[in-house]
């Protein structure tokens, strides 16, 4: 029997709230009605998407692959539905987008492809640069519209920003670490851990802030501008990092599993949004292009 919609939309759902109960929650459905199709889905494709345990769900490496292949059915049936009650108007033109690098990596190609399906007659050139320099080409009008952090914005006068995505920082940690068996984690429990160090502009301000809350000097076990570099050295037990959530992965690029913790305190968070220059005309392109962003955030 082949997996039906309603199976993918219950999977995606526990997928995301990490346990039945959450998704049951998120689709006002019981607990039950989750789980048999959670299990009619794996008896399916003949593979585990979860591993059980008392605290919910998490998803298998294999579960992780077809999770983005459901994410992207349900997508593209949601714009196929939504054209249907939509005025029947073939946008056109060109778009001018600016992305950060955190961006560019987590955030805008779900928004894109759902932009470029809705409007394939709209040209698109998409710039990846620093936040600063991002501001100076959108206050220009050399951008029609920037997606990057906003908590960063210099010149708050000449842009508007509307945030889609509020990201706090969170631990993470190798597979058996004993913090992740602890049932809450402080930031007085990470003094004598070494850190991993992901030194990005836009996550400069937040983590000068985070290191500020340690009250002593951290043990700083390497440095990188690199996500993967931080991913593979945590999952192999080089060190612990403190990162936001939008950017947590279950697994290194080779496969080691990685585990995230909340910490309590008072920890920095990011703040992701579209911004364009305040008081300009908005073309429909760019407008249609805000639209797909809200819609983008209200999936997540």
């Amino acid at each position: 029997m082949a997996f039906t919609f309603r199976q993918l939309c219950y999977f995606v759902a526990a997928a995301e709230s990490g346990s039945v109960s959450g998704a049951a929650q998120v689709l006002a459905i019981s607990q039950s009605s989750v789980t048999e199709a959670i299990r009619d889905l794996e008896a399916d494709l003949g593979v585990q998407l979860f591993d059980r345990h008392p605290r919910g769900l998490d998803i298998t490496p294999r579960g992780h692959q077809f999770l983005r292949h459901a994410q992207t059915i349900l997508g593209t049936v949601s714009d196929a539905r939504q054209s249907m009650v939509e005025e029947a108007t073939q946008l056109s033109g060109r778009l001018s987008i600016g992305v950060t690098s955190l961006v560019a990596g987590y955030v805008i190609s779900d928004v894109l492809a759902r932009f470029r399906r809705a409007n394939p007659a709209v040209e698109i050139a998409a710039l990846e640069d620093s936040g600063e320099y991002l501001e100076h080409l959108l206050i220009g009008g050399e951008l029609d519209v920037a997606v990057m952090v906003t908590s960063n914005l210099r010149d708050k006068l000449a842009l508007q920003a509307e945030i889609l995505e509020v990201s706090p920082y969170q631990l993470w940690l190798p597979n058996g670490h004993p913090l992740a068996a602890q049932p809450s984690v402080t930031i007085e429990d990470l003094a004598d851990e070494s850190i991993i160090m992901l030194r990005l502009d836009e996550t400069e301000q937040p983590t000068r802030r985070l290191l500020g809350a340690f009250g002593t000097r951290p043990k700083i076990a390497f440095r990188t501008r690199s996500v993967e570099a931080v991913r593979s050295l945590v999952a192999t037990g080089a060190g612990i990092a403190l990162l936001p959530s939008l950017i947590y992965r279950r697994w290194s690029l080779e496969g080691d599993p990685i585990v995230s913790r909340d910490v309590s305190g008072s920890l920095p968070v990011v703040q992701v949004g579209v911004v364009w220059r305040k008081g300009a005309p908005l073309p429909a392109t760019v407008r249609e292009f805000i639209r797909t962003a809200q819609a983008q955030r209200s999936k997540r």
